[in-house]
């Protein structure tokens, strides 16, 4: 890290020199906390990272009135948060997906929660304008879904891969034009269909693991799922996907894995996460709590290889919805800790 602190230097302003400083610093480097603890948040960049996005979420009470729909907004510069327009809507969502294209920032879909514990997946389509600060509606998601893996390729195509809809998971990958303000379908998930599920895309290639699918049984909705997918995009048809399975990935966890795309590294990145499927709350389906995973791994796109990063991450991680990639390093923001807290601090993820 200090050898990146270095090069930066001459390029960035003090601001982002000082967050460089801070991630650099000691064995446990830090950066400034969210203004709130939540989530089951989405969470997006612009501006190669130097602008950094949590949006919605579940708050430290975990009940239907602590869903939030507020943003929350740190510029590398001022290594500050700040707390950006809220989100339109009656109400705030869990397990939106976001991501940062053209300048802007896309969120899609995710769940209401009502006071009576059931959850709506919605279909909204919500873009940011940072420059006039102001939210503007996109169109809507074809299948509405929550719990999603999201990917970009050429600044312009959104994929969201799976994910939950009223009826359980879907296998349809949904493809957002950004400059088109349109929806196409690409090949869908050549396995079970998937929510919870994590994963992204570099390099044209999307790679997804794990999640929860149906599983048949009476009284037993869903279980995990431990199949790993890549799909590599035809480069002249973003709808035309071929899948290939891949063998299983380093760790335990299989559920609410937080993941991101390196592309300057070609790889992606993958934290985090339980062995069991669990609830917004962290609880299991035998009621008991479960306990994130240790284990940060990535999947190399060139070498078209797994490899372990790190096997005790010092401050692991579930339903951290992505992992964002900054000039400070590979960040987490929030998420479920351990004893199931919900947490406002900002992981530095654990990177080669």
């Amino acid at each position: 890290m200090k050898k990146l602190v270095l090069f930066l230097l001459p390029a960035v302003s003090l601001g982002i020199c000082a967050v460089l400083a801070m991630a650099a610093a000691g064995d446990n480097p830090k950066i400034p906390s969210m203004p709130a603890a939540v989530s089951s948040n989405a969470v997006a960049s612009l501006q190669n990272g130097l602008i950094i996005f949590s949006l919605m979420g579940i708050g430290p009470k975990k009940t239907w009135d602590d869903v939030t729909n507020q943003m929350y907004i740190m510029r590398l510069a001022t290594a500050k948060w700040t707390t950006g327009s809220a989100v339109p809507g009656v109400a705030g969502r869990l397990g939106s997906v976001a991501a940062g294209v053209r300048g802007k920032v896309f969120l899609f879909g995710g769940y209401i929660l009502d006071d009576q514990g059931n959850e709506m997946t919605v279909s909204d389509v919500n873009g940011y304008v940072p420059q006039d600060r102001h939210w503007y509606r996109g169109e809507d998601i074809p299948v509405p879904v929550d719990s999603a893996v999201i990917g970009v390729t050429h600044d312009r195509y959104v994929y969201l891969v799976g994910g939950r809809s009223k009826n359980g998971p879907v296998s349809s990958v949904q493809v957002y034009d950004a400059l088109k303000n349109s929806w196409s379908q690409a090949t869908p998930l050549p396995g079970a269909p998937v929510f919870g599920h994590a994963g992204g895309v570099a390099e044209d290639t999307i790679v997804y693991v794990d999640g929860a699918k149906k599983s048949g049984a009476d009284g037993v909705p869903y279980v995990v799922s431990e199949e790993c997918w890549k799909g590599k995009i035809d480069r002249k048809d973003p709808d035309k996907i071929q899948w290939s399975k891949l063998p299983p990935h380093p760790g335990p966890a299989h559920f609410g894995i937080a993941a991101g795309a390196l592309d300057k590294d070609r790889r992606i990145t993958f934290s985090g996460g339980s062995a069991a499927i669990h609830d917004f709350k962290g609880f299991g389906s035998d009621g008991k709590p479960v306990e994130p995973s240790t284990v940060t791994f990535d999947f190399d796109v060139r070498g078209d290889r797994w490899e372990t990063v790190a096997e005790d991450n010092i401050d692991p991680r579930m339903d951290g919805r992505g992992i964002l990639e900054t000039p400070v390093g590979r960040l987490i923001l929030g998420g479920l800790v351990k004893n199931t807290a919900v947490t406002s601090r900002v992981e530095i993820v654990p990177h080669k």
